[in-house]
């Protein structure tokens, strides 16, 4: 274009485009203000313009396009974040729902409410209460227990505020009490993880004070033998167990075995839960890369994932092989505080993808384990339930094989009344451990320890004692009210019982003499056989079964018979005047005329040749309509 034609040349609206809106807007981005100067020029004066805002339009497209590919790289990381997040719809609710689930309170009120509904539906059906377990729960992998113990004891040997000795009391529960207790094989005691240096050297010198105890005669006292006792849990009896099948194990626990045990239970199954689920996605990929193989052998490179290729999220570095025991890993390093809870989130999402949400929480459910276990160690009633156990177990009274458990009925009620007094203020658990056809069970089983009414006759003899003492107004006049208890006659046995047998004959004899002859005169029968025992602990009066009272007045069945049709006549009468009061105002003539057509069967209806014949009858002087139909034969079909 020459000079004369660029000076005369000029831009539309357009500005040499197609849209009114696309240049004027990148224009204005530049140029802010002064965009209406700068389109003015170009269009009175393009041969001038056009370059410098070209140059200035070219330079501004680089410097975004390096801010673009920045933006890109932050935004594909936060991508990468979110995708994963995207995907798991139960992980938030799951944390907050599970933090108050593992509680102490939500554990107890779980089974409290199952005793409740059963106790309304025993007492609404008026049947006798059934006794059976509230909570069951099936171990189907015993295997599994050792991942869980391996975890529980890791947390514990690096928490500073338990002692050395209650480190060791728990590595025995957890390695011997627990294992015997699910028919499992005991861990070992020997520390398989690293510990620090001072737990080392404490170690060294606890070892070298019990060989120096031991070598010396004597030397030992009573307080180090009573905690060598104390940490002795092992179970000699269920060694030969392990391998039977239909046996069980009994054990009444307190609150904190409770809690101790249904958080140990709730630890392995997510542990299973997880390892089952990387075996399956394991599984799932070998089965892919074997259609690969068939379908694809000239393809040298694996079909990636797509969210891969859509740069969603990288690839994982954890082998699939290596998923469940990485995990452990984290869990402890978790436990440690060697990585953050969000990386380790995102770390399960990435690993087990929708499925990860189950592991979000078990450090802290590792922590509530801890915190129970240092009150198992701790607490006198804990420890005294283990030891009544181990004791029991040894009489046979705390379990053997299923088919002969009815022989030692006696045995485990004598260790439930053992173990109900040795927890007076807390809750009693009636825990089984069953092993049938390769499977261990738990079922736990709220008790009601209230005490029933006794029925000794020497408590209930003390209990009239006290009552003639306290309650007689002779007593009152002639002792004080501690006199009682300082200064008790004393009798000899035999003379007692044949006073006590000949006060009572005497006393029942004017009784029933003054009530017959009160009784013929007013011709009436009564009996006075009702029973009541006190409760003694509380005094709480009880009635007993098959006893009762009942008063009948001579004459009274033969004068009810005789009255009989006087009342009948009586009651007719009522009825059939509000019955005609009713017809008067509710039924017309014509529709009592229909309806009595229609009962002799004088309608003209389409129905049954019959005819109605009516008889009337008198009971107890009262006229009695009866109706009879008689059905005449029905004709032969033509």
């Amino acid at each position: 274009m020459s000079p004369e034609d660029q000076e005369k040349y000029r831009l539309d609206n357009c500005l040499g485009g197609t849209s009114e809106v696309i240049h004027r807007r990148a224009i204005y981005r530049i140029y802010g203000d002064k965009a209406p100067e700068i389109i003015d020029g170009l269009k009175k004066n393009p041969g001038t313009a056009v370059p410098v805002v070209l140059k200035r339009l070219k330079a501004k497209e680089e410097e975004w396009r390096e801010a673009q590919q920045g933006f890109n790289k932050i935004w594909r990381e936060q991508y990468e974040k979110s995708y994963l997040k995207s995907l798991d719809h139960q992980g938030v609710n799951f944390k907050q729902n599970d933090t108050k689930a593992l509680r102490s309170k939500s554990l107890l009120n779980e089974i409290e409410s199952v005793y409740d509904e059963r106790q309304e539906q025993n007492s609404e059906e008026g049947c006798p209460g059934f006794t059976g377990p509230h909570l069951m729960f099936v171990y189907e992998d015993k295997q599994i227990m050792e991942d869980a113990a391996s975890l529980i004891i890791y947390h514990v040997k690096r928490q500073p505020t338990i002692q050395k000795e209650d480190k060791d009391h728990i590595k025995r529960i957890i390695y011997h009490f627990v294992p015997d207790l699910f028919f499992s094989q005991r861990g070992e005691l020997s520390e398989s993880e690293d510990s620090t240096d001072e737990e080392m050297e404490s170690d060294q010198r606890h070892s070298q004070r019990n060989s120096a105890d031991t070598g010396q005669k004597g030397a030992t006292s009573p307080e180090s033998s009573l905690a060598e006792e104390r940490v002795d849990l092992r179970d000699q009896v269920a060694e030969y167990q392990k391998n039977l099948d239909d046996v069980y194990n009994l054990f009444f626990v307190n609150n904190n075995w409770y809690f101790f045990l249904r958080l140990h239970q709730i630890l392995c199954y997510r542990l299973l839960r997880i390892y089952r689920q990387a075996e399956k996605q394991l599984l799932e990929y070998q089965v892919e890369k074997e259609k690969e193989k068939q379908l694809q052998e000239g393809r040298k490179e694996k079909a990636s994932d797509p969210a891969v290729e859509l740069r969603l999220k990288h690839q994982s570095e954890i082998e699939l092989e290596e998923y469940y025991p990485a995990f452990l890993d984290m869990v402890r390093n978790l436990l440690d505080g060697n990585i953050e809870p969000t990386q380790y989130e995102d770390t399960l999402r990435e690993m087990f993808t929708i499925h990860a949400y189950i592991g979000f929480t078990v450090d802290k459910l590792i922590q509530n384990i801890v915190r129970q276990l240092q009150h198992l160690v701790s607490d006198d009633v804990c420890v005294q339930a283990a030891e009544v156990y181990l004791s029991e177990r040894k009489r046979g009274a705390a379990g053997g094989g299923l088919p002969t458990q009815c022989v030692r009925a006696t045995l485990e009620a004598t260790y439930q009344q053992k173990a109900e007094r040795a927890m007076p203020d807390e809750n009693c658990f009636k825990i089984m451990f069953i092993q049938s056809k390769g499977r261990v069970s738990m079922t736990i089983e709220l008790l009601d320890t209230e005490e029933a009414p006794s029925d000794d006759p020497l408590e209930l003899q003390n209990l009239t004692s006290y009552v003639e003492q306290y309650a007689g107004p002779e007593a009152a006049m002639q002792f004080e009210q501690t006199d009682g208890f300082f200064y008790k006659p004393v009798f000899l046995p035999r003379n007692l019982r044949k006073f006590r047998k000949w006060q009572q004959k005497q006393f029942l004899s004017m009784r029933n003499e003054s009530r017959n002859s009160r009784q013929r005169s007013l011709g009436v029968e009564n009996s006075n056989s009702i029973d009541c025992k006190f409760k003694l602990n509380t005094h709480k009066l009880v009635y007993v079964m098959n006893s009762e009272d009942f008063m009948y007045r001579c004459g009274a069945l033969h004068r009810a018979r005789e009255s009989q049709c006087q009342v009948v006549r009586y009651q007719h009468q009522q009825f059939q005047s509000w019955h005609n009061r009713w017809l008067q105002s509710h039924v017309t003539d014509e529709a009592a005329e229909l309806v009595q057509d229609w009962l002799m069967g004088e309608d003209d209806e389409d129905l049954i040749l019959c005819k109605t014949v009516c008889e009337t009858d008198t009971v107890h002087d009262i006229p009695v309509n009866r109706y009879r139909v008689q059905y005449s034969p029905c004709p032969p079909s033509p």
